[in-house]
């Protein structure tokens, strides 16, 4: 089954289920707020893509963070920030067949599901 990670008031996330629902592909959401996220997801994913590709630094909340926090970010910190703060991870996560994408883009998903 193919899950889409998200919340669901991003417009990224709104283009990447419209995507999905344009081409009949059938996915489960999950919204971080109101699903709920855990450390081990949180893991198992940054295993697979990395936290740096995780970690949304154009969001309002990491730019909101104190530049010294920002300047000494790391795994354990990143990892931390997001599970507090959700919002902070980038968007969506796609996993289908055991593969995770982050990001939307078209072409991309195109390739994905071809």
């Amino acid at each position: 089954m193919t899950k889409l990670y998200g919340i669901p008031n991003c417009d990224t996330i709104k283009k990447a289920k419209k995507w999905l629902d344009s081409n009949q592909i059938e996915y489960q959401f999950h919204d971080y707020r109101k699903d709920g996220l855990d450390a081990k997801w949180l893991a198992d994913t940054e295993a697979k893509v990395g936290w740096e590709n995780m970690l949304n630094k154009r969001g309002t909340t990491f730019r909101k963070l104190p530049e010294e926090q920002k300047d000494a970010i790391n795994k354990q910190t990143a990892l931390a920030l997001m599970l507090e703060y959700p919002a902070m991870i980038k968007r969506p996560i796609l996993v289908t067949e055991g593969n995770y994408y982050v990001g939307f883009s078209a072409q991309n998903y195109s390739e994905v599901f071809a």
